[in-house]
């Protein structure tokens, strides 16, 4: 089981703590100080599926040298306001196949990774690729 629990520290910053007992920082004010409690859903997206996407490419002995994956996400109007839609970017460099790279990302899309499993309640996730040198 995993548990989480988050403090209130001054003015609108929080700090969490979960079971790994590592800690972040949240911040809910508009002059933030730190990500807030919804950009970190969309960084949670973002290494779930990296996680993913390396592991799957590692096992198929593709040579990549670098990943990163991007998010955009739009949210409802009005409350509570859930993300709609959110489009992934990754960019890969190094000599990994295109259909490699497209497995991976699906794979992770509609099988492996819970967070995007989680927010396609509510949000249509689209990605697109970029192959760098």
């Amino acid at each position: 089981m995993i548990e989480a629990a988050v403090k209130w520290t001054d003015e609108e910053r929080y700090v969490g703590a979960a079971t790994s007992r590592h800690s972040i920082v949240m911040d809910t004010a508009k002059e933030k100080t730190a990500n807030s409690p919804m950009e970190l859903v969309l960084i949670a997206l973002c290494g779930c599926t990296a996680s993913d996407v390396v592991g799957i490419l590692r096992k198929k002995r593709e040579p990549f040298a670098a990943l990163e994956v991007q998010a955009k996400g739009e949210r409802a109007e009005g409350y509570p306001a859930v993300y709609t839609a959110i489009h992934l970017t990754y960019k890969v460099r190094g000599e990994v196949s295109k259909k490699a790279m497209e497995d991976a990302v699906r794979l992770s899309k509609e099988k492996y990774c819970s967070v995007s499993a989680m927010l396609e309640k509510t949000a249509k996730i689209t990605f697109s690729i970029e192959h760098g040198e």
